[in-house]
């Protein structure tokens, strides 16, 4: 059974019964070997929601589930109003609709390196949503503006910092309109400068609204930036509550552990 936090719920302006994405009874096995164990976990709309752990300890997958891009065993999987997998089944009516309202960005960009930022943004417009061309470059310069590019619309990747790259990677997704927003160790491959230039996007996200689920050992970035943060450990989640509960003031010796030893910045 998942350890059932000892935290006060989870207070949100939105309705309680209606989060962005919520999860029940998750199970998934790789090779025999069981990753998550019947994790329940639900997502407020407009909200941050870290997940942190240890490797191998399942937070990744459980992220990768939300969009589909894991398959569960077992258990039930809402975004929004829609049911995406229950009993053993995907039940989403449409996986590339899926995975446009429930954006990722990835740890490493994945921006193709033969197309400048602005490329970047229309082409996955382009292909995923079949947006045409005027429309998705009016639509990409306005979101390489809203994260601080515009002067770096006709950078090519390797002419840009790691920070830059996470933008242009937050402005393609962005540019799909999403509901949900997922970050894989965004800030994992930056320097301090960087990770500030991020941090500040996802805080203006925040502020208009955008639900994010964030995977991350960075500890002070995780209670700069989230609201909820969630600790999974052996496939189990073993504390949950605001930022400053699991992260200054942790209930259960796995979660101070884990906390002792990545707390400090670097």
């Amino acid at each position: 059974m998942t350890t059932t936090p000892a935290k006060t719920a989870f207070v949100s302006n939105q309705p309680v019964d209606r989060p962005a994405v919520k999860i029940s009874g998750l199970r998934k096995s790789f090779d025999g070997r069981l990753v998550l164990d019947r994790v329940d976990l639900e997502v407020p709309a407009g909200k941050i929601v870290s997940i942190i752990g240890q490797s191998g300890g399942g937070k990744t997958t459980l992220m990768r589930c939300v969009n589909l891009l894991e398959r569960p065993d077992e258990g039930t999987i809402t975004v929004g109003d829609e049911t995406i997998f229950a009993d053993g089944q995907v039940t989403c009516r449409n996986l590339a609709k899926l995975r446009q309202r429930v954006g990722m960005v990835f740890q490493r960009f994945n921006l193709f390196p033969h197309l400048t930022a602005v490329e970047n943004v229309v082409l996955a417009q382009m292909q995923a949503a079949g947006i045409g061309e005027r429309e998705a470059v009016e639509r990409a310069v306005k979101l390489l503006t809203r994260v601080g590019l515009a002067k770096r619309a006709m950078a090519y990747p390797e002419q840009m910092s790691g920070g830059e790259q996470q933008r242009v990677a937050i402005a393609r997704a962005l540019a799909l309109e999403p509901t949900v927003l997922l970050f894989d160790e965004p800030t994992s491959a930056l320097d301090p400068e960087s990770t500030g230039e991020v941090l500040r996007v996802m805080r203006e996200l925040a502020a208009d609204g955008m639900t994010m689920i964030l995977v991350t050992h960075e500890l002070p970035f995780a209670k700069e930036v989230s609201d909820w943060v969630v600790f999974i450990d052996g496939g189990l989640i073993i504390e949950q509550g605001t930022a400053g509960d699991v992260l200054d003031r942790p209930t259960e010796a796995r979660t101070a552990a884990y906390v002792a030893r990545y707390a400090s910045p670097g």
